[in-house]
């Protein structure tokens, strides 16, 4: 499915939840548990989300074909200060790379293009502003436009990069993800050994599992972050679509 994002929306919502990701650790003590995410402090979500980004951006400043590795936390720096440095170079980066760039990308399912990253840095970043506000007690709606677009970023691109990684697939089955309050729905459909197919789900249409719920508690579900009694069906379909545990 299309979404109808562009490179310049999700840099936009980079922005926007950077903004808020920084205030949220700004306000918290760094040795506070995050409790979205068991065994992490706050100062670990602070240097995972400076090192992503320093990661992330460097594929979209040299083009490289390749992979590149998650660079080691400078022992110079505050975790914040670390932060600083590269939410200042991700805002600069982000809108001055084109969307059609070819740069390597992490999933099979997606194109080489640059815009595969300005997407997974704008809900990585979503995320991990979850992640804080929750800590702190603060959260902030997450809009349905931006759910939808991260929902159809797990089912199209981020399920088959997990298969692709160290979760092989011996799964078959479908599932239909629709949710209640957005006219997209997704028919999910996973044969084993191969990479999973999606498509717009017909009116009625139903799978081996099923999520329905509000866009944004499906989002956050997907990612692990949310429980949802919405959701019926295949457990191992089911399990394969949650692919936020540990992350």
């Amino acid at each position: 499915m299309q979404t109808g994002w562009t490179a310049q929306r999700w840099t936009a919502a980079f922005a926007e939840q950077a903004e808020m990701f920084r205030k949220a650790v700004g306000d918290a003590d760094l040795a506070t548990a995050v409790p979205t995410r068991p065994g992490w402090t706050v100062r670990e979500l602070v240097l995972h989300v400076a090192r992503f980004l320093e990661t992330s951006t460097a594929y979209l400043r040299t083009g490289s074909r390749n992979p590149i590795g998650p660079p080691p936390a400078p022992g110079d720096l505050t975790p914040l200060e670390y932060l600083d440095i590269q939410l200042t170079e991700a805002n600069e980066v982000l809108p001055a790379v084109p969307g059609n760039r070819p740069v390597w990308t992490f999933s099979p399912a997606a194109p080489d293009l640059a815009w595969v990253w300005h997407r997974r840095i704008a809900h990585e970043m979503t995320l991990r502003r979850f992640d804080a506000q929750a800590t702190i007690r603060a959260l902030v709606a997450t809009g349905p436009d931006l759910a939808v677009d991260g929902i159809d970023e797990v089912l199209t691109t981020i399920v088959a990069a997990k298969i692709d990684g160290d979760v092989p697939n011996t799964i078959s089955g479908t599932a239909v993800v629709r949710p209640a309050d957005v006219p997209e729905a997704w028919f999910f459909s996973l044969t084993a050994g191969e990479a999973p197919e999606v498509r717009a789900a017909a009116p009625g249409e139903e799978g081996d599992a099923r999520v329905t719920g509000e866009a944004a508690m499906i989002y956050y579900w997907l990612w692990n972050r949310m429980t949802l009694d919405s959701v019926a069906g295949d457990r191992s379909i089911l399990g394969l679509l949650q692919v936020g545990r540990g992350h």
